[in-house]
């Protein structure tokens, strides 16, 4: 088993269980514009990318969101979030434990990363090693992000771990020369081929419950 020198997690999907609220905010934010976008499409379009990508598809499309969809959306989702969102099981009992230097490198904004693990308990984990989208020219699947975080965490990419929940995550961390393990705990992947959908994207392990973190897959079995 890899024992890097520095874990990566990704936030939405891997330490809070948030996408299934966050793409339902965007399905309803977005049919007030008269924009229909079911939930399942916006997981297939959307997991693991920042807003800009949102706003970048619709253009492409001929349909422009006005600025204060921001804005909107984020209100959403904070009222989402109040109510119904949790850590991923068993992932604070996994960061209790780690003795290696491990940080949050997200496709959110700043604001949102930090209320996510305000919220469920998880920020001491972190303390301030909390990077996002918004601090790199390119967000996923570029590795732009992946590679700030090790600069700023004084680690080698080659013997960093990531962990992520989606395929623009996965390859990011790939082409960052990380190694990735995909995570598939999340409820967005109860009714979708998690591991097929992560493998495929060059996960080089996928697994479904953190308390197999550590675990090779005949050991979780």
């Amino acid at each position: 088993m890899f024992r890097p020198d520095l874990i990566i997690f990704d936030c939405d999907g891997v330490l809070v269980d948030s996408e299934m609220l966050s793409c339902r905010c965007l399905s309803e934010a977005l049919a007030g514009y008269g924009i229909d976008l079911g939930v399942d499409q916006a997981l297939d379009l959307f997991l693991g990318r920042n807003l800009s990508a949102v706003f970048e598809h619709y253009e492409a499309l001929g349909c422009t969101i006005p600025e204060q969809f921001a804005a909107e959306l984020k209100t959403g989702v904070r009222t989402a979030f109040v109510s119904s969102l949790c850590a991923i099981e068993g992932v604070n009992s996994v960061l209790a434990d780690l003795q290696i230097p491990h940080c949050v490198a997200s496709s959110s904004d700043v604001d949102r990363v930090v209320f996510s693990l305000s919220l469920t308990g998880l920020a001491p984990h972190f303390d301030a090693h909390l990077y996002t989208s918004q601090m790199v020219r390119r967000g996923k699947p570029a590795p732009d992000l992946f590679l700030y975080a090790a600069e700023r965490m004084r680690a080698d990419p080659h013997r960093t771990l990531v962990i992520e929940d989606s395929v623009s995550g996965v390859r990011a961390g790939k082409a960052a020369g990380m190694t990735v393990w995909g995570f598939v705990g999340g409820s967005h992947y109860q009714s979708r081929d998690g591991k097929a959908i992560l493998r495929d994207a060059g996960a080089d392990r996928v697994f479904g419950r953190m308390a197999d973190f550590w675990r090779t897959e005949r050991q979780a079995d």
